[in-house]
C-alpha cells in the first residue's frame, strides 16, 4: 500500500466527496480526513492509502496543482519513516521494586 498526503482542499469537503475525487485514478483502500477533536473541524488534509503504486502516481499526476473552489491541491506520496524494531529491553519501574538484586557475596 503506498500513502498520500492530500491538502488544499475545501474545509467543507466530505470523506466520500473526497473519495469520488481519487477513486477515479486508483484504488483506495483508506481515507482519513484529519480534524480537530474537540471541533471536529477540518484541518484541511487528509492521508489516503492506495492500493498500488501505479493508482498513487496516477493520482498524484492528475489532481495535485488543481484548483478547487479557489484553493490549490496538493497531492504527494508520503514517505514512510524507518520504524525502529522494537526490543524486548524493560526499564525498571520507579520506587522499591526498580532496584537490582544483589549478588550474594563468596
Amino acid at each position: 500500500m503506498i500513502k498520500l498526503f492530500v491538502s488544499g482542499f475545501p474545509l467543507e469537503i466530505t470523506e466520500l466527496e473526497l473519495a469520488k475525487l481519487i477513486a477515479i485514478h486508483g484504488d483506495i483502500v483508506t481515507l482519513k480526513i484529519v480534524r480537530d477533536k474537540k471541533t471536529r473541524i477540518c484541518k484541511g488534509y487528509a492521508f489516503i492509502e492506495m492500493a498500488s503504486q501505479a493508482g498513487a502516481e496516477n493520482t498524484v499526476t492528475a489532481l495535485d496543482g488543481l484548483e478547487m473552489q479557489d484553493r490549490k491541491l496538493t497531492v504527494k506520496i508520503s514517505e514512510e519513516k524507518a520504524v525502529a524494531p522494537k526490543s524486548n529491553f524493560k526499564r525498571p519501574v520507579a520506587g522499591e521494586n526498580a532496584k537490582r538484586p544483589r549478588r550474594p557475596r563468596v
